[in-house]
């Protein structure tokens, strides 16, 4: 008789023992799977704050990824000054006290210009716009607007530059709040133009075909002009929402500029700092089929943010707080602890067969024989086991990414409690919410479930068998 007949007839012949190790590896199968893919599930958000406007989609930064790679070219830099990636460490000293100080430049915050394009090549969108964050410049040869009952000492007495690649799809534009007055707005590909407040052109006498100039306004010493036409004047019915506190970054001292005047006005010219892009759909009945192609573009999505225009937007659980960290860790304890158990299930299994394996041995049948047919009983109903359960882990897969996310929200809401007033920003925070999660299961996680429950199993009989293939036939056949 054949080993494989042999081991399917023992399989039968005890079926407690069989069931309950079906049962076990089905268990185990099933929460591996879980564990897997909660740690990329991806979880649907709705912002509140930011969306996307008409048949669009919009591109921005993910704060959780931004953090995160801070934190990882902090550790390859390993506590020392340096610069890498964008990213910027130093010590100074302070009273006599050393300390840290870090920041980043425009290469590590903006938008990649060829994930962009990449986006805008898919199928069904029909053009795109790039948008600049409000740049802080010095007016050289006009007054902005300010308050006369604000401390200006704080603020940096400029006025803010806003890019676009397309005026047209700019979102104060688009959302009808800003509209031209006089001129007209900025075409794709101009140079030096901008368009200016009705505020802004009242208070200085300014009008379309004029021209202006600006400076940089961090750094007072640097001589340098930069001069644009001015070719339109806006006006909006509600203030456009500051980037920031301060009169510089207020709604009528914001100009809006072609695409790289910005960088060339604060002293950076070729390193831009592109804060959105927006993408306009061809066809509006095929917008969610054009949203799902975007999805697939091949570019680091874990860098952005994809907001459609219910302020729906999915994000990946490695930008969800931690929760791919807590399903890495859930992977690696579920295999602990299946390794113990399946070690004692086997245990149990090579105990209360001991007259079998000792009359084996008294016939000549050798060690690793025996092992083997064991090891074959094992996989072929572990092989069942893992089978069925792949037919069962997404409800389960599902339900497991619901838990971790309701934990996460709760993890989160705990320590805003703990920080409610302590921590102040300078900026909106969004106001977003779960609205759904979705954990698929991929060929590439049941063939690593598949191969960990195989490397399990083998280890636990290969272990479990020590005891018992150490001893020759007389000694086992005593001990009964």
């Amino acid at each position: 008789m054949n080993g494989f007949r042999l081991a399917w007839r023992s399989v039968i012949r005890k079926p407690v023992k069989s069931i309950l190790l079906f049962v076990t590896v089905f268990t185990i199968s099933l929460l591996l799977l879980s564990g897997m893919s909660s740690g990329k599930a991806t979880i649907q958000m709705q912002d509140n704050t930011r969306q996307a406007i008409g048949a669009g989609l919009l591109l921005e930064e993910n704060e959780a990824d931004r953090h995160r790679r801070i934190d990882a070219l902090t550790e390859q830099l390993n506590h020392k000054e340096g610069t890498l990636g964008g990213y910027h460490q130093e010590i100074i000293t302070l009273n006599g006290v050393e300390s840290w100080r870090t920041w980043t430049d425009n290469s590590f915050e903006t938008l990649l210009v060829e994930d962009i394009e990449k986006i805008a090549d898919t199928e069904g969108i029909a053009d795109y716009n790039i948008t600049t964050v409000a740049t802080a410049v010095r007016p050289v040869d006009f007054i902005r607007i300010e308050d006369e009952d604000v401390d200006q000492y704080s603020d940096l007495g400029g006025v803010s530059l806003i890019g676009n690649r397309d005026m047209s799809m700019d979102s104060n534009f688009l959302s009808g709040n800003a509209f031209i007055t006089e001129g007209r707005m900025i075409e794709t590909g101009e140079k030096d133009v901008c368009v200016i407040s009705a505020e802004l052109a009242e208070k200085n006498q300014l009008e379309a075909g004029n021209r202006i100039r600006f400076g940089n306004c961090r750094d007072k010493k640097d001589s340098a002009v930069h001069e644009a036409e001015i070719v339109g004047i806006y006006q909006v019915n509600q203030p456009i929402a500051p980037y920031m506190f301060g009169d510089t970054y207020r709604s009528e001292n914001i100009i809006f500029t072609d695409l790289d005047f910005p960088e060339k006005a604060d002293g950076k010219p070729g390193d831009p700092l592109y804060e959105k892009a927006y993408f306009k759909i061809a066809d509006v009945n095929e917008y969610e089929a054009v949203k799902i192609r975007v999805m697939e573009t091949d570019i680091a999505w874990e860098r952005y943010d994809l907001i459609d225009n219910n302020g729906n937007m999915n994000t990946l659980s490695a930008n969800f707080n931690e929760m791919e960290k807590y399903s890495k860790i859930l992977v690696w304890v579920i295999s602990g602890a299946s390794l113990i158990i399946l070690f004692l299930i086997f245990q149990f299994w090579m105990k209360s067969r001991n007259r079998e394996i000792g009359i084996m041995l008294s016939m000549g049948t050798s060690k690793m024989r025996i092992l083997a047919q064991i090891m074959a009983e094992a996989l072929m109903i572990a092989a069942a086991a893992v089978l069925i359960s792949f037919s069962a882990a997404p409800k389960v897969s599902g339900l497991t990414a619901d838990y971790l996310v309701e934990q996460q929200i709760q993890s989160a809401e705990e320590q805003d409690l703990l920080n409610q007033g302590k921590v102040a920003f300078s900026y909106e925070q969004s106001e977003q919410s779960v609205v759904g999660v979705r954990a698929e299961i991929t060929s590439g996680m049941l063939a690593q479930d598949a191969s960990g429950i195989a490397l399990l199993i083998t280890i636990s009989v290969c272990v479990s068998g020590i005891a018992i293939l150490k001893r020759n036939p007389r000694d086992i056949l005593q001990n009964l």
